[in-house]
């Protein structure tokens, strides 16, 4: 992962993020989300700060484990159209631009420490790339897993590339061409979840993991994880779908289906 200089991220801890929080407890980084007001929707400049601090993860011998989180009752309602379309605002932030193109679908395999997922808000389309890239999704009891962008005009490409290396196949082009909310348990039982806890354990279930791992060599653990990357490595099917992503909003029923959800109403869709 050579997104940014190595001498920038070096910093990581004393820069200044938009749209995340960066905190180093003992030998944890935790990245939480931080738009609650937009519901934590991705956009190119998030990626770009949540790239940065896992750059700087994977480079410090010091942060041994990741906990990804998030600010508010959503923990991530998928991409923010308006902002990929440029119209993000002012926003006060350090962070550099990276040195080629981020592709959420690929970030966290590349951090080779570690991550586990504390989701105790809503899910959403492209919020679904936080739970398929940590090694531990702890989830709380009562949070709603949703794909709607088929009712949308849209599909979930990436979404579902990612989804099909952990659930069953069938499950997943349901889930996709349905765009139904997934109940906590079934995700569980797919593997996509792998601890569901009320809110007052959430907590104490990601501590549990934490003190777990720390017990272990994370020299050894890091190559263990870097050794997984090369060996499930296969040329980017991510860019080919971000491509396909955008030929589906230009459609007809894509522009209808973005039209409706913004008005209201039912789509009416003419197949073009």
């Amino acid at each position: 992962m050579t997104y940014f200089e190595k001498d920038a991220v070096h910093n990581a801890l004393n820069e200044t993020y938009a749209f995340i929080k960066v905190a180093k407890i003992n030998n944890t980084l935790e990245v939480r989300l931080d738009r609650a007001e937009k519901k934590n929707a991705i956009h190119p400049h998030m990626v770009n700060e949540i790239a940065f601090a896992l750059q700087y993860a994977k480079q410090s011998k010091e942060i041994w484990t990741v906990v990804l989180g998030a600010e508010g009752e959503v923990f991530c309602a998928g991409a923010d159209l308006k902002a990929f379309m440029g119209m993000v605002g002012e926003y006060d932030s350090s962070i550099p631009k990276p040195n080629e193109e981020i592709l959420l679908g690929e970030l966290f395999k590349k951090v080779h420490k570690p991550i586990i997922a504390k989701v105790t808000g809503d899910v959403y389309a492209g919020g679904f790339f936080f739970l398929t890239g940590a090694n531990y999704v702890v989830a709380k009891d009562d949070i709603v897993l949703g794909l709607p962008e088929v009712k949308r005009g849209l599909y979930p490409f990436q979404v579902m590339a990612s989804l099909l290396e952990i659930m069953p196949k069938r499950a997943v082009v349901d889930w996709c061409i349905r765009g139904y909310n997934l109940p906590v348990e079934k995700a569980f039982e797919f593997g996509l979840v792998t601890h569901v806890n009320s809110i007052g354990e959430v907590d104490i279930q990601v501590d549990k993991i934490i003190s777990d791992l720390h017990e272990n060599s994370p020299t050894a653990i890091s190559l263990g994880l870097e050794s997984l990357e090369a060996i499930e490595y296969t040329e980017s099917k991510h860019k080919y779908l971000m491509e396909m992503l955008q030929k589906t909003i230009s459609s007809k029923d894509g522009q209808e289906g973005m039209m409706a959800f913004r008005q209201k109403r039912k789509p009416i869709w003419t197949g073009e």
